[in-house]
């Protein structure tokens, strides 16, 4: 994990679904920077996104929160939106959060991926 936070966005060819890998500490800042390019994917009609914390293994708490408007964002174009790769104590976070709740949280991309096709 670096010390400055940055979003790596890989676009699936057919257009089905995007994913934003973190690198770094998620705070406010990076959370921040999360919205502006799920909005961005949004705008070219990319609805299914996948979110892979492989390389963010910590996030503040209002890192978190910037994470629950991207979540509102993406529900509110009609997509769906998946995490992947969470360490037990964003796991945790999440769940007291209550980002679990209504988000698929998957082990590997992989399965974020596929789980994200199969709900249509």
């Amino acid at each position: 994990m670096s010390n400055a936070f940055r979003v790596v966005v890989r676009k699936d060819p057919q257009g089905r679904f995007a994913v934003l890998a973190t690198d770094g500490y998620v705070n406010h800042l990076a959370g921040e920077q999360l919205g502006e390019a799920a909005n961005l994917l949004l705008a070219e009609g990319y609805t299914r996104l996948v979110i892979n914390l492989e390389q963010s293994t910590v996030a503040s708490s209002t890192g978190v929160s910037c994470l629950a408007a991207v979540v509102e964002r993406v529900h509110e174009g009609h997509g769906s939106l998946a995490f992947c790769h969470l360490t037990r104590t964003l796991q945790k976070t999440f769940a007291i959060m209550g980002l679990s709740r209504h988000r698929a949280l998957y082990e590997t991309e992989e399965e974020a991926v596929r789980g994200l096709l199969a709900d249509g």
